[in-house]
């Protein structure tokens, strides 16, 4: 068995009553859980029992999505399974961060909803959308993007799917003659144009929020967005966390790199299985797991026990 990576979920895997689980069953979930309800009163019920719609908006869901997705690993990590380095998607590279402690977990949790908040009022400005191109490669996904104003492929996550962020007027456009040249378009749960020049002012103030907390090398490789290598020092970790906002989500060369360095078992925690099936199309040669609640969590430490001993 090689090394063991695990993968923090992004926005667009929400869905009510994820996490409670979790805070039911495992300690270290808990402990978090009741952490961020002081901080932010009410993120539990949205998490556990509020709307599909309210969980839906960019200022809730990014909360409620760091909260399962670290808890997940640290319930994992409780039950004797560890990280050699980790990644996360998007808001997902967010708990990636806290986990392996560029940052504790409560400034993580005030990152995050301050992350949200400013991503929010961002999606205000403009009418935007994002969708999944399937079916048609890179080169014509992009020259398709460029005959519309203000789309923009922008996260390049496993071979034939490539996300386009923009105009939600120039997205229906695009939808409709990427059906004519083989694709198809698939919209994504998110309340924005995410990764694009949509997002430059929210990217700018975030850097400065960063500022305000201390933030250090990780102990654990974190394979950013931005560059899909592993971080470096606590002043590129906000620099790289801040551009990651605006920029493309290089997620497929990332676990290209992972792989070329070793990483052959990966377990998503968080939110659905999104990631598992983007790296199964990566590549074949890999063991993928997921855990996002109390039944995951006993089947993948039974399977990466078993592999282990293997």
């Amino acid at each position: 068995m090689g090394k063991i990576a695990f993968v923090f979920s992004g926005q667009g895997a929400q869905y009510v009553g994820m996490g409670q689980s979790l805070y039911e069953n495992s300690a270290a979930a808990k402990a978090l859980y009741d952490m961020a309800e002081q901080s932010r009163p009410g993120t539990m019920e949205q998490s556990f029992s509020g709307t599909p719609e309210a969980l839906k908006e960019t200022r809730n869901t990014q909360p409620c999505l760091y909260l399962v997705d670290l808890s997940a690993a640290l319930a994992l990590e409780e039950q004797g399974v560890k990280a050699d380095g980790v990644a996360g998607f998007s808001l997902g590279e967010v708990a990636a961060l806290a986990f392996a402690g560029a940052y504790s977990h409560q400034d993580g949790f005030s990152i995050v909803t301050k992350r949200g908040l400013l991503m929010d009022e961002a999606a205000k400005a403009a009418d935007t959308a994002m969708c999944a191109v399937l079916r048609a490669d890179r080169s014509l996904i992009e020259q398709t993007a460029a005959e519309f104003p203000a789309l923009y492929a922008v996260n390049f996550n496993c071979p034939g799917q490539i996300v386009v962020s923009g105009l939600k007027s120039s997205m229906t456009a695009f939808t409709a003659r990427m059906a004519e040249r083989g694709g198809k378009c698939v919209p994504l749960a998110v309340s924005a144009a995410f990764h694009s020049p949509f997002m430059a002012n929210a990217s700018e103030q975030f850097r400065t929020v960063l500022d305000s907390f201390e933030v250090t090398a990780p102990k654990l490789p974190v394979y950013a967005n931005l560059t899909a290598m592993p971080y470096g020092e606590a002043e590129t970790v906000r620099d790289t966390l801040a551009r990651q906002m605006q920029s493309p989500v290089q997620w497929q060369s990332a676990i290209e790199q992972m792989l070329a360095d070793g990483y052959t078992d990966f377990i998503e925690v968080g939110a659905g299985k999104t990631l598992c099936g983007l790296i199964r199309k990566i590549s074949k040669d890999t063991r993928v797991y997921s855990v996002e609640n109390a039944e995951t969590l006993a089947k993948t430490v039974e399977e990466v026990t078993a592999n282990a001993e293997r």
